[in-house]
């Protein structure tokens, strides 16, 4: 089966929505937490609205960036044998999380603007939070997943989708952020840690099917 049937190589816009997601993080790295005072926040967009002009436009690229991964891992997932619900589930999630992230990315270019007063700051600042933390991750959480219970069911780098689902897991988690602050340490860990997977996907998901899977587990895959 030839490499054009499975789509581009993964790795080159896993690549670059790595390299964008973690650029614009660095980028913001300063905003201020969801508790922090509302003047600490018009305080913030006063003094870095071109750092947060450069966050929001890399944000954006790593959100295009995500939406192609999904699209090629749903095509290569095809190729694979799987004609259930997991690589469609893959792209609903991947395409939902770059959404999430693309709108996170455009509120705050439009909070780099300089809101009238610090209310508006804080509402702002709060959209961008909520949209590109668990919004976002609980959508990625789908694509992990989605990409992962296919790999387990044609025993394909198994180790990898169990890390895969684990990470799944804890994403969905993360959207208890919305009840209580407190479980905002799951945001980064699922981020970061499905960052981390994808990359590695991105180099080990084979382009043909592989001689050993089960066809009674690439049909329900």
């Amino acid at each position: 089966m030839s490499t054009s049937r499975s789509g581009p190589p993964l790795i080159v816009p896993g690549a670059a929505f790595t390299v964008l997601t973690i650029a614009s993080i660095a980028m913001a790295a300063g905003v201020p937490r969801p508790t922090a005072p509302a003047a600490d926040v018009l305080t913030y967009v006063q003094e870095h609205a071109t750092s947060m002009r450069v966050s929001a436009f890399l944000t954006l690229g790593a959100a295009v960036s995500l939406a192609i991964w999904a699209a090629v891992a749903f095509r290569r997932l095809q190729v694979l044998g799987t004609t259930a619900p997991g690589s469609a589930i893959a792209l609903a999630g991947g395409l939902l999380a770059s959404a999430f992230l693309a709108l996170s990315g455009l509120v705050g270019w439009v909070a780099a603007r300089g809101p009238a007063d610090d209310a508006l700051a804080t509402v702002l600042r709060d959209l961008t939070f909520a949209t590109g933390g668990p919004g976002h991750i609980a959508f990625f959480g789908l694509l992990l997943a989605g990409v992962s219970v296919p790999m387990l069911l044609l025993r394909i780098r198994r180790p990898a989708a169990v890390t895969g689902l684990v990470l799944a897991v804890i994403a969905e988690l993360s959207t208890l952020t919305l009840l209580t602050l407190d479980a905002a340490p799951t945001l980064p860990v699922a981020r970061f840690g499905g960052i981390a997977w994808l990359v590695a996907v991105s180099l080990l998901l084979p382009t043909t099917r592989p001689r050993t899977a089960d066809p009674a587990a690439v049909r329900t895959a």
